[in-house]
């Protein structure tokens, strides 16, 4: 009884506060531009499944905490189903009066703008998140030169030297080594461009780091670039940088940015037969980070939310009918056209987009269980 208590108060916990935060704020995204655009909603839930607490609200809305809280949705009047599929019969039979305000009846463009406010939501959430944090707490860096250099290693024979001074990698600034090494780390066998100063010269290289195993603190595996090329910090070399406002919007749009390329390539690794399947996480690896993060303290467990809020407003950008990104298809072929694709055409697409994304659902749990938990064929 003990140990499922710690299980669940270690691990569970911290997920579902950290997923509920992201689903509340993505689905509030398409909540307030659908209000303001005059759409009616039947419900706002916050997870799927049976209703465990619910209210109407005085525009006859039914706001739903559900019973698996893994996803959420905002279903508008005349939909088929939580995932936004308009219904044939009720848009036919809706009461005049009614129609005006149907998702449905909407023009192409404010569609669109309903649709693109979940992800932008989570855009904006991580961005709130990680400014705050900069500005707050500030980050800690290291002057950003070359110590050492392994002989044989990818850097040397790149060329890189002792007392180089990193400037720039893949056109992401260089404030500090911990940067250079992190640019590098996310890159494993992709080639990344290095700016560096030599003397008062400027140096541009291009090296592909060699893909290498390691273990975090919690004992989760890895795979990460590395090129040979570190350095030796003493306590002096440590200083705590503080940008000021302005500077920070700056600092947090390259992070985000970031964020952004550095997913995209990890999702290109595996259509070109490099990437590692079990890099890949669904609901459990979530929830085991989420409790491993929450162990370093409340500041890393909201960053770890800025992090997901953003990988998962990209998640739901991705064409597939049935998430956001389908629908924005859907609606950006239509206003190409001058008319919407039809329905046939729409129910087919959602049917192969809900058979996608659960077939995806199943291999990341699996993968989850597979080898996060029980480490078979490691």
């Amino acid at each position: 009884m003990f140990e499922f208590l710690y299980w669940l108060l270690s691990y569970v916990v911290p997920f579902l506060a950290v997923l509920t935060v992201i689903v509340f704020v993505h689905e509030m995204g398409h909540y307030l531009v659908a209000r303001w655009n005059g759409v009616a909603i039947d419900a706002f839930s916050v997870g799927f499944g049976r209703e465990l607490i619910g209210w109407n609200d005085k525009h006859g809305t039914r706001w739903r905490i559900s019973a698996i809280p893994l996803g959420g949705y905002v279903r508008f009047t005349g939909d088929m189903n939580a995932a936004s599929v308009p219904d044939p019969e009720a848009l036919a039979n809706v009461d005049p009066e009614l129609a005006p305000r149907l998702f449905a009846n909407k023009n192409v463009w404010q569609r669109i703008a309903v649709v693109a406010a979940g992800p932008l939501a989570n855009v904006i959430l991580t961005f709130l998140i990680l400014y705050a944090l900069l500005l707050g707490y500030g980050r800690y860096t290291i002057p950003p030169v070359v110590g050492d250099v392994i002989a044989g290693s990818v850097a040397e024979a790149a060329g890189i030297e002792p007392g180089d001074i990193i400037i720039s990698v893949d056109g992401y600034a260089v404030r500090g080594f911990e940067d250079f090494q992190r640019l590098v780390a996310t890159s494993p066998e992709r080639p990344v461009t290095v700016e560096l100063d030599r003397g008062s010269v400027s140096k541009t290289l291009v090296l592909v780091p060699e893909a290498v195993d390691v273990e975090d603190r919690f004992g989760n595996s890895q795979r990460i670039g590395r090129i040979g090329a570190s350095r030796d910090v003493a306590e002096t070399d440590v200083t705590l940088y503080r940008p000021g406002p302005v500077e920070a919007i700056g600092m947090t749009v390259e992070e985000i940015r970031f964020i952004v390329q550095r997913t995209a390539a990890f999702l290109g690794d595996f259509f070109v037969g490099r990437g590692d399947v079990e890099q890949l996480g669904g609901p459990v690896k979530v929830a085991k980070v989420s409790g491993e993060v929450a162990t370093l303290g409340i500041v890393a467990l909201i960053n770890l939310t800025a992090l997901l809020s953003l990988n998962i407003g990209i998640f739901n950008l991705l064409p597939v009918p049935m998430l956001d990104g389908g629908h924005l298809l859907y609606y950006l072929v239509e206003a190409v056209r001058g008319r919407p694709l039809s329905m046939r055409v729409q129910e087919m697409g959602f049917r192969f987009g809900f058979a996608l994304v659960l077939a995806l659902m199943v291999f990341t749990l699996f993968n989850d269980t597979l080898f996060a938990y029980f480490g078979i064929l490691r």
